[in-house]
């Protein structure tokens, strides 16, 4: 190639993957930069009431913006989004979130709680209308978590076609023009790597211990925020 060209294509090749690699910061986020206090509800299953990511999130934002960051955690263990919508208001809009971070698709393959895909889809719908419906500006942020494994036929938790639960976010964010967080790439990597591997860091198969959280949820959220750990 001639040396003159690849001098200016080099440049611009670079730029272009600069500007992949940079994430404009979420909408929340760009309020905490301006000096506008936010309140977050965390609202999900387990994976957000007992999740060490809130905290870890929280821990973050406090240190960049102090005084700035009011959370509540509004997340049932057990729970599904029917659960979810039947108790919006209290645990989410009595109070008055500036962002919301929503995860139901685990919970919602689970088989015993007889939840067709359309009804995932639906309540999921209805929760971000009720919520844009009462608080205009606030910003819905959807989550896509982690794989479940040992949760056999006949097992209460036993889920059926999670990844069909979880293509629900995705094509619900997209067609809303929402933040959608996917934590799968970087655990399906690690599951990947064997079940064993797995269990390292999500113990009972579901539930992502602190070390799991730290080294596949954390970078995966803060990137996606815009923020740095």
């Amino acid at each position: 190639m001639n040396h003159s060209l690849l001098a200016i294509i080099l440049p611009l090749s670079l730029c272009a993957f600069a500007a992949a690699q940079t994430t404009p910061p979420a909408t929340f986020v760009q309020r905490l930069q301006s000096g506008k206090p936010q309140k977050i509800v965390f609202y999900g299953t387990s994976l957000t009431h007992y999740g060490a990511w809130t905290k870890r999130l929280t821990d973050v934002l406090d240190k960049q913006f102090p005084h700035l960051v009011t959370t509540f955690n509004g997340g049932q263990s057990g729970e599904m989004s029917r659960w979810g919508l039947e108790h919006l208001k209290e645990r989410v809009l009595d109070e008055r979130p500036d962002v919301v971070f929503l995860e139901y698709s685990t919970n919602d393959s689970v088989e015993r709680f007889h939840l067709s895909l359309d009804e995932s889809r639906k309540n999921l719908e209805t929760i971000i209308d009720q919520i844009r419906a009462a608080r205009p500006n606030c910003q819905v942020i959807l989550q896509v978590m982690n794989p479940v494994i040992g949760r056999p036929v006949g097992d209460a938790g036993h889920r059926v076609d999670l990844d069909k639960y979880q293509q629900v976010i995705r094509d619900v964010g997209k067609a809303r023009g929402l933040l959608v967080i996917d934590h799968m790439p970087a655990w399906q990597r690690l599951l990947d790597q064997g079940e064993g591997e797995f269990k390292k860091y999500v113990p009972d198969g579901l539930h992502p211990g602190g070390p799991g959280i730290d080294k596949y949820m954390m970078p995966t959220l803060l990137a996606a925020l815009g923020l740095k750990a």
